[in-house]
């Protein structure tokens, strides 16, 4: 069982940046490929950025490229996601996922654990 937990979510005015943090339970971290996903207010989740379990490959979706950044540090059980240049339109619930075993991947009914969920509130 792993459980994770996610922080550093706020208010930021368009244009700023936040970083989020995601600290899971558990010996074996690296055994975990990692993803961030978003639920904005009546939509679906989507898919926002992913890793491997080294780290060394990262995959985003199109709408955060060049914004957003996916890292890892297994010595700390965490991942995260550094966001810049913000847009009102990232707003949302931000979720952590972890998949045993698994790469990086688009897909939430592949990944395992979920975290609770960050909230983030871009202003225009």
């Amino acid at each position: 069982q792993v459980q994770l937990v996610e922080s550093g979510g706020g208010l930021v005015q368009a244009g700023g940046s936040l970083r989020l943090s995601c600290t899971a339970s558990g010996r074996t971290f690296s055994a975990y490929g990692m993803g961030w996903f978003r639920q904005a207010p009546g939509k679906q989740r989507e898919f926002v950025a992913a890793t491997t379990g080294s780290g060394r490959s990262t995959y985003y979706a199109d709408s955060v490229k060049d914004r957003f950044t996916i890292s890892r540090d297994n010595a700390k059980n965490t991942v995260y996601l550094q966001m810049n240049s913000l847009k009102p339109e990232d707003t949302a619930v931000y979720y952590c996922a972890a998949r045993y075993q698994g790469g990086g991947s688009s897909t939430p009914d592949q990944y395992h654990y979920w975290g609770q969920g960050t909230q983030v509130t871009v202003s225009s």
